[in-house]
Parts: C-alpha cells; structure tokens; sequence
C-alpha cells in the first residue's frame, strides 16, 4: 500500500467531487449526503474543513474563486488540480485492486470469544443475528424505492457491496450459534468446563493443573501444557 500525504478516505471523496466540478465545501457536504456517500464514508464538516486545508497544502486542490451573495459570509470555492487528478486515479486503482487487512470490531470479540461462558456467547451472537435481519430488511425496502428512481445499478453498487457482506456476516454468526449450542464447535467441551470451573471459584492456576491431569481431555493437556493452559483471553 502507498503511504500517501493525505490518507483519510473523505479526501478522496472531495477530490470526486471536484473531479466533476468546483465545489464550495458546503456544496461537497449537500453532494455527499444527497449520494447517499456518508453510509460508505464517514462525513461530518469539521473533518471536511481539515482534509480541503491539507488537500490545498499538498497541492491537490486550489482556490478557483471566491464568491459573495449579498450580506453572506464569503465562500471559498476549490478546484482540482492536475496533480490531485493523478493521486485520485492512483488512489482509486488501488482501492479496486489491493485487498487490505481490516479489523472489523466483529473479528476482534471472535477472536476472543472464550472470554464469555458459552452460553451468553451464543446468545449474543442470536442478538446479532436478529439485529442484522432487520438491517437487512430495511435495506431490501430502500433498494426497493431505489430502483423505483431512474437511477442506473451502477450508482447503487456501494450499497450491494454492503448488503453481501452483511448477508455472509449473517450466515456466519448464526451457523456459529447453532454450532455452540448443539456442541458440534471444535473445543466447546473445554470451554464449557473451563467456564464450570470459574463457577465454581477456582483460579488459572488449579485450572492448569488440571488440564495437566488431563481433565480437560488429553488433547487439550499435550496442546497448551501446565504452563500455558487456555483462557477466556485466548482462543
């Protein structure tokens, strides 16, 4: 990935607009949020104003003119320029073409995930699934109204993106579910007992010696050891 001097993705929102026009900022923000852009790209004016400065300092962008409507504050309007031409392109390919390494919030609590007893895990995740078919469900009504619009596939291609990944997110925490509770998951029988154990008042350290004995089957005592026995910390 390219380090690049102005990194944050609503730059590269602001130089799409100015790529098809000048624009005053608050023209850009009404042009984002009429696009529905902000449900792809976090948007809010204070940000705005700071990435246009940097975008100005780096060559990007430029001042084209300043207008004045009667008794109004004056506005300053920007243009592109045809180096902020080159690093739009450039950004754009690589967003299409580069896959990047994401930490979705999601990742990290499964990744955690023996943190919580198997139970509230489970019921959690049924939370998030049903959460999810009403987003879903709402969604499916507003690309329903969208198509009612003459509106080309291709200006609604951000939000189909989101739709498939929110559908794959579904699958995969309900599948996850229903693993826990029919016990079908690799590795929920010690989660159980490591749990049971918790319950029960015992520390890590009576919990290790008796994965060392074995207690949590011998698998787990030859994988993790005395030393080093699994805890809700870690998967």
């Amino acid at each position: 990935m390219v380090k690049r001097a102005v990194s944050n993705p609503l730059a590269l929102a602001v130089l799409a607009c100015l790529w098809e026009k000048p624009m005053y900022p608050y023209e850009m923000t009404t042009t984002m949020r009429e696009r529905g852009k902000e449900d792809s790209i976090r948007l809010n004016f204070g940000s705005l104003y700071a990435v246009i400065k940097s975008l100005e300092k780096h060559g990007f962008i430029r001042v084209a003119q300043t207008e004045r409507e009667g008794n109004r504050p004056e506005r300053v309007v920007y243009e592109i320029t045809e180096t902020g031409r080159a690093e739009a392109d450039d950004w754009m390919r690589e967003l299409i073409a580069v896959p990047v390494k994401e930490y979705p919030a999601i990742e990290t609590g499964l990744s955690l995930l023996p943190m919580l007893a198997p139970e509230v895990a489970a019921e959690l995740l049924e939370r998030r699934r049903d959460l999810l078919d009403a987003e879903l469900v709402e969604r499916a009504g507003l690309y329903e109204r969208a198509l009612a619009l003459p509106l080309p596939e291709l200006f609604m291609i951000e939000s189909r993106y989101r739709v498939a990944i929110m559908e794959a997110e579904r699958a995969f925490v309900a599948d996850l579910a229903a693993r826990i509770r029919d016990r079908s998951l690799g590795g929920v029988d010690w989660w159980e007992r490591l749990w049971e154990l918790f319950g029960q008042g015992h520390d890590m350290a009576e919990i290790r010696d008796r994965i060392a004995a074995g207690d949590f089957g011998q698998e787990v005592a030859d994988l993790f050891g005395p030393a080093e026995a699994p805890s809700p910390a870690g998967t």
